[in-house]
Formats: C-alpha cells, sequence, structure tokens
C-alpha cells in the first residue's frame, strides 16, 4: 500500500511567492513570470510593488511557501535580497528556496549566492528556464524521505 503522506506530497503544488523589493515600481516582468509559473503548475503569491525584506518574509511565513522570487530593478539588491534571506532563517525558513531576477550586473552574482540567493536570472532568462529551475531546487530542499 502507498504511503498516504508520500502521494500527497507529490500531489501538493509548489508555492512561490512572487516579491518587488524596494521602490521600483516596474513590476511587468515579474508579472510575467508570475503568470508562467502558474501556466507551469506552481501556486503563485504576488504581493505587488515596493514591498520590504520584512513584509516579504512575513508573507513568506503567512503563505508557508517553498520559493521566494524576487523582482529587482532598481540596484539595491545587495541590500535587499540578502536580507530577506536572513529574516526567513531567523524565523525558522532557511529551506526556502530564494532566487531573484532583474537587472543583476554579473560581478554581484557571487555576493548574492554567499549571502544565500540559489539563482539570479537576467533579462534573457527564459520561464521555462526559471520554473526548471525551481522545481530542481525545491525536490533538493525537500528530499523524498524514502529518498535517504
Amino acid at each position: 500500500m502507498d504511503n498516504p503522506i508520500d502521494s500527497r506530497r507529490d500531489e501538493m503544488k509548489i508555492r512561490v511567492l512572487v516579491a518587488k523589493p524596494g521602490l521600483d515600481g516596474h513590476d511587468r516582468g515579474a508579472k510575467v513570470v508570475a503568470r508562467a509559473l502558474r501556466d507551469a503548475g506552481f501556486e503563485v503569491i504576488y504581493t505587488g510593488i515596493r514591498q520590504t525584506p520584512q513584509m516579504i518574509a512575513e508573507a513568506a511565513l503567512q503563505e508557508d511557501v517553498d520559493v521566494v522570487g524576487m523582482s529587482i530593478l532598481s540596484g539595491a539588491h545587495l541590500t535587499l535580497c540578502p536580507k530577506v534571506v536572513e529574516l526567513l532563517r531567523a524565523q525558522g525558513q532557511g529551506q526556502v528556496v530564494v532566487v531573484v531576477g532583474g537587472i543583476v550586473p554579473d560581478e554581484d552574482i557571487p555576493a548574492l549566492q554567499a549571502a544565500g540567493i540559489r539563482a539570479v536570472f537576467g533579462p534573457g532568462a527564459s520561464t521555462q528556464e526559471i520554473a526548471g529551475y525551481i522545481r530542481q531546487a525545491v525536490a533538493q530542499a525537500h528530499p523524498h524521505p524514502m529518498d535517504h
């Protein structure tokens, strides 16, 4: 007989919080990614523009998400994005996969990764690439109990 917990886990949708940290008011890209992730079968919560790191972390906790995806164009990524990771860890959500999309200079990517950002997607990234990465990263962050 199948373990009902295992089959329920397989049926659960990956929950993704899409957020726009900082004062950046342009959210077309975030909305495109949110829609594409929804179309790919994810459960997507979009927080809207002008979110503080605290608001994003609180929403991630309230919504019990697997992934936080931040879209940032303002240049404040080195300050805002690591702060979200720090807050997630402080509230016991260190397993949440955090990704960033938007305008991030290549030279800033290592600092973001060192701060706990799992991946950075630039303007050329396809929505299929983002969805594929999220599936893989969540599977690694929440391994199937029988895999051990």
